[in-house]
């Protein structure tokens, strides 16, 4: 029987390119600067001439490709570039020191980084040794360092579509915190959207929305939603950093129908004094997408003062796994804690510590959440035992802890792995204990969330001197922002004569933990 040749999907954004050429696809409005548009047919253009650059450099299916840099078009541009080259995105959190850039460098094998010139200096110029398989940096909006390569060689590129395009299969890899110490690359192919396509049925996303990005790109939910924008064909409003009375202009300028937050970005927004806030409508606003975090009670009711109420839902998820959970507007309030029911499309279950399925209801039946779905992570790249050990029977975990009620609704009440969420950003003890551990006045130091009014959780340390050794809180906070990101850092710490530990040497952070929540209701703010 003969062989029957395949032919690949056509690109969405080349199709978007030919039907809807002079609709705006991107606009970058940043204060004080006139705004930058790109048409369908500008956005096309310029993620062609970028692909053909990288080609141009070998860049092919299947290899990584780092982009670091704050939101802006060039960001659009290359998670288009990469798709039609069928390389794999990898997104480098600009907020890094340079050594934790370099560890995700060298650990993903990128052949390639496009990076802003703001930032450039936290990917090392590919000049040997220390760098991995990294051959070539391509550096947007700024002068390039030496060793790596200007805007002239994308600008000179053909803007047709690269030869051999991949026909719109997607990849990427984001990083997350390991418990390990490491960060972990989450690696993702997106064959099937039927899961995706559900999802957005469900919210209601439609071609004429305007998104605007509430949080930095880099993040797995705010470029997720990008790039659902993108594929329907939407309108993406970018703010590069984020500053709430500017994200309010931004959505009165531009009729912002929806976004994705996190809770700190909306508790400031809705912080700011009533007349700051009566300068812009906010009635366009159609779907707000709450995650990268628990938003509280306070917050939601908070939100629903300032905006429209049939515009909140609310998602469950992580970069592994995918969106598991929505809660609808009309539960918000009626199902306070809530993280919602299951996705369409995806298996949910929860697992005792034997493995055996717990089928209760209420928090005395609460379980380890495990979930099927066709939007689970492939791989942790290099790191297989990693995977197998989050896996079982085709279900799949991050170790959060969970119950259900009557209804089906689900409710996040624990963390196995003690991870800690602060702004929405994904903090793991184990990495900040082995930065802290390297100083030569600390002895013994545990790392584990506290309540915060402010960012749900922040990180306190519990530290233990070396003999003879002399430290206060600030000299401990210095150190680590010598060697982690601001966000990781300690907020707070203690000094113990020795840290609490079961006979065989188990650290007890649970007991540690329990002055600072006691009162509340979950150890999840």
């Amino acid at each position: 029987m003969a062989a029957v040749a395949t032919v690949p999907a056509p690109d969405l954004l080349t199709l978007y390119a030919s039907s809807q050429p002079g609709k705006l696809a991107v606009i970058d409005d940043r204060p004080g600067e006139d705004a930058i548009s790109w048409t369908y047919a500008r956005l096309e253009a310029e993620a062609n001439r970028l692909a053909n650059a990288l080609a141009s450099l070998g860049v092919g299916p299947g290899d990584k490709v780092i982009w670091c840099g704050p939101n802006s078009p060039q960001v659009v541009a290359v998670v288009s570039a990469t798709r039609k080259l069928g390389a794999v995105a990898v997104p480098l959190n600009y907020r890094l020191t340079a050594e934790e850039a370099r560890y995700i460098v060298v650990h993903s094998d990128a052949r390639a980084a496009y990076v802003d010139a703001e930032y450039a200096h936290l990917v090392p110029a590919p000049a040997g040794d220390g760098t991995g398989s990294l051959e070539h940096v391509l550096v947007h909006g700024g002068a390039a360092p030496a060793g790596m390569l200007g805007e002239d060689i994308v600008a000179r590129a053909p803007a047709g579509p690269p030869a051999g395009a991949a026909g719109g299969g997607t990849a990427t890899m984001i990083y997350t915190s390991g418990t390990t110490g490491k960060p972990k690359g989450a690696y993702r192919t997106m064959t099937d959207p039927t899961t995706a396509a559900a999802l957005i049925a469900l919210i209601g996303y439609t071609p004429d929305d305007v998104y605007l990005t509430s949080g930095p790109l880099y993040h797995s939910g705010p470029l997720a939603f990008m790039g659902v924008g993108v594929a329907l064909g939407q309108t993406i409003i970018l703010q590069r950093r984020f500053d709430p009375a500017d994200w309010l202009r931004l959505v009165h300028t531009y009729r912002v129908t929806s976004t994705f937050a996190a809770p700190p970005p909306i508790r400031l927004v809705c912080a700011l004094p009533a007349e700051v806030k009566a300068r812009y409508d906010r009635s366009s606003m159609r779907i707000m997408l709450a995650n990268a975090a628990p938003w509280s009670l306070a917050l939601k009711q908070a939100y629903l003062a300032d905006f429209p109420p049939a515009s909140l839902w609310e998602i469950y998820g992580s970069t592994e796994l995918g969106v598991n959970c929505v809660l609808a507007p009309q539960d918000q309030l009626r199902k306070p804690g809530s993280c919602g029911r299951p996705a369409p499309g995806v298996g949910i279950r929860l697992l005792d510590v034997d493995g055996s399925e717990v089928t209760g209801t209420g928090p005395e039946n609460s379980g380890e959440l495990y979930v099927s779905s066709d939007g689970v992570f492939t791989e942790y790249y290099k790191q297989p035992e990693s995977y197998r050990a989050a896996a079982r029977g085709g279900f799949h975990t991050v170790g959060d802890i969970a119950y259900r009620d009557e209804e089906g609704f689900y409710y996040i009440c624990d963390r196995k792995h003690d991870m800690i969420i602060t702004g929405g950003m994904n903090v793991y003890p184990a990495e900040i204990e082995a930065a802290l551990e390297r100083h030569p006045g600390i002895f013994d130091v545990a790392v584990f969330g506290i309540p915060s009014g402010e960012w749900g959780e922040q990180v306190h340390a519990a530290v233990v001197l070396a003999p003879g050794a002399s430290l206060a809180e600030p000299d401990v906070i210095a150190y680590a922002r010598e060697h982690l990101a601001g966000y990781k850092c300690p907020r707070s710490v203690t000094f113990m004569a020795e840290l609490p530990r079961t006979g065989s040497g188990k650290l007890l952070k649970r007991e540690l933990r329990a002055p600072y929540w006691a009162g509340h209701a979950t150890r999840v703010s």
